[in-house]
């Protein structure tokens, strides 16, 4: 088994470009987002190490923080001359090379040519797919030799085949073993050649990975601090790292209500007695100097008197007089039951990073310091509103064919629960000029607009046109089920910004949308860190099959509970159907379901987000 960490993951980038007007593809745009970075997001989660490869200066791939390594080989070889660069440069035993431009690649890449390398016994191994011979209408193996995964100890051989002339990107290994990986997806080893191309691909869903990617890119937090006296700061993030001001505890003290004294007295064979000499309780510090032989009654709490290093507990005292106590040779080690002083938090550390949630026990920690007043984000300001002439708000008459707006009320919950200044907008008909208007009067009050319905390919839903107008679009489609019409822009209107979030019309779709992309966003924008705004992931045995297509994320409804055999299993509601808003009620987690897995067999493990403290 090879672990991700011996890889190095290399893109090779920087080539010319020619079909696309001799522009750099790795630094074409898609979904907002340069190509190259589409392919790192993709290979990140496989390697240990990144790094690009370009021919000549770094150019702008140096803004993508990683380390990049120009082609030492005169002339353009192409890929041959990346895997040249990566095998000279790389620190691992292994090389995995990807090209920039595409961005469809496995995401479990690194897994099955590293399993395939292994199996059999190969210095090398090559993705390659099937497809059918038009001719003869057999399926034939095409390789790919790009997307490869070799040992960084071949170098020798490559070098031998540079200086022989060759050229060629399948053949450069000569009599080193080669495994070849069969893949079933060409699509994935796909690359961006023409602008019809890009633009092709532009009009397909984004992966939930690659949006989550984008958005947390995109966003910043907001820049206005408040400092609030600490009642008020609960459950608002933390805008600034707290220091210390003393040590917590401020004194070694005693953890039991015993007898404190010398470790050195301890570790013989007989009964130890020892004479008390002084009581110290919580708060009122010793007066008595306590020597080798002695011991002092001590409360929970209290400052350990000098020179003594342990406590025994009351209960373990065998004979207990006013004036002195007897123990068991055995009853405790030196050193036990004593708290250190700054064993909780010491003066000058860092007792709270920004980013930090105000909790209870962060206000408790808080108060422990004497601390008052503490700096906090600015409530984030969110606008809100359904659009939709079928929608009635609830007291009105619901006419035929209309349904009641839950979605707003939905949304007003999640947003109130994550803490956001929130503008209920109402409902918004499908009309051109009213879209617009409340799109520019939420841009006027709010730091985000989200809205319900309005981003599908149908024929009412303006959002798209108008959104184009008053400013840009990132995305419009994601590979995900429930939620897939889903938009991120940013709008400008009369000198305000907004950004949007235009979220699916049927409830259990906003809901997953909120959840899995929405209030990550809002979170950083709120300037939470990144354990606060990523919903954390739980394996469960699948108690029965699911059903799962390849090729998008799906959130499916479950109940977890815990079977006959005391093991905690997750099933599924029933109907998964995006309308169902009954189904969020009667779960208790959402069951993940990622891109790259198909149907789950009963057993399986899958992860799940569990609901408690969502909904």
């Amino acid at each position: 088994m090879i672990n991700k960490h011996d890889i190095t993951g290399l893109i090779l980038a920087g080539g010319l470009g020619t079909r696309m007007g001799q522009r750099d593809k790795g630094m074409l745009p898609l979904h907002g987002q340069p190509l190259a970075r589409h392919v790192l997001q993709r290979l990140a989660p496989q390697v240990g190490q990144l790094a690009i490869s370009v021919h000549a200066d770094a150019g702008e791939y140096a803004s993508f923080g990683l380390p990049v390594w120009p082609d030492a080989l005169p002339g353009q070889l192409g890929p041959l001359a990346g895997l040249h660069s990566g095998m000279r440069h790389a620190g691992t035993p292994y090389l995995l090379t990807v090209p920039c431009d595409s961005p469809l690649l496995p995401p479990d890449l690194a897994a099955r040519l590293a399993a395939g390398l292994i199996d059999g016994d190969a210095d090398l191994a090559i993705a390659v797919t099937e497809e059918i011979d038009p001719a003869t209408g057999l399926a034939v193996r095409r390789p790919h030799p790009v997307f490869c995964l070799v040992k960084t100890s071949a170098l020798p051989q490559l070098d031998s085949y540079l200086r022989a002339g060759e050229r060629r990107m399948r053949t450069w290994h000569g009599p080193l073993r080669l495994a070849e990986v069969l893949f079933e997806d060409g699509a994935a080893f796909g690359n961006i050649n023409t602008p019809d191309e890009l633009a092709a691909l532009q009009a397909q869903g984004l992966s939930v990975p690659m949006a989550q990617a984008i958005l947390a890119d995109t966003v910043a937090p907001v820049a206005e601090i408040e400092e609030l006296p600490l009642p008020q700061a609960f459950e608002r993030i933390l805008a600034a790292d707290i220091i210390s001001p003393i040590s917590v505890p401020a004194h070694d003290n005693s953890a039991m209500d015993g007898y404190a004294l010398h470790g050195a007295d301890l570790g013989g064979s007989v009964p130890l007695t020892l004479a008390v000499v002084d009581t110290i309780l919580a708060g009122r510090p010793g007066t008595v100097t306590v020597r080798r032989g002695q011991c002092a009654r001590i409360m929970t709490g209290a400052v350990m008197p000098d020179g003594c290093d342990s406590v025994v507990p009351q209960e373990l005292v065998r004979q207990a007089s006013e004036h002195s106590i007897t123990i068991a040779p055995d009853s405790i080690r030196p050193g036990d039951n004593r708290r250190f002083k700054g064993e909780d938090l010491m003066q000058g550390q860092p007792a709270l990073l920004q980013g930090k949630l105000l909790g209870p026990a962060e206000l408790g920690l808080l108060a422990s310091l004497g601390i008052a007043t503490v700096p906090v984000r600015r409530r984030l300001r969110v606008a809100f509103f359904s659009t939709g002439d079928e929608l009635r708000s609830i007291g009105e008459p619901l006419d035929a064919g209309c349904i009641y707006d839950s979605n707003r009320y939905t949304l007003l919950g999640m947003l109130t629960r994550l803490g956001c200044e929130v503008l209920d907008m109402g409902i918004v008909k499908d009309n051109p000029q009213a879209l617009e208007a409340a799109l520019r009067g939420a841009c006027a009050q709010a730091d985000v607009i989200v809205t319900s319905g309005g981003v599908s390919s149908g024929a009412a839903d303006f959002t798209r046109e108008i959104l184009a107008r008053l400013g840009e679009v990132a995305f419009w489609h994601i590979n995900m089920r429930p939620g897939r019409p889903m938009a991120f822009g940013r709008i400008a209107s009369h000198g305000d910004t907004a950004l949007l979030l235009g979220l699916p019309g049927n409830p259990v779709a906003v809901m997953a949308a909120f959840y899995f992309l929405a209030r990550p966003t809002l979170l950083r924008l709120m300037g939470a860190d990144a354990d606060t705004s990523t919903l954390p992931l739980l394996q469960v045995a699948a108690q029965a099959p699911i059903r799962k297509k390849r090729g998008r994320t799906e959130y499916q409804r479950g109940i977890v509970e815990r079977g006959a055999d005391g093991r905690q299993h997750v099933r599924v509601t029933g109907a998964q159907g995006s309308g169902i808003l009954r189904s969020m009620t009667q779960a208790n987690c959402m069951i993940v379901l990622h891109e790259a897995q198909g149907h789950v067999a009963a057993g399986d493990l899958v992860d799940v987000v569990l609901f408690h403290g969502l909904i």
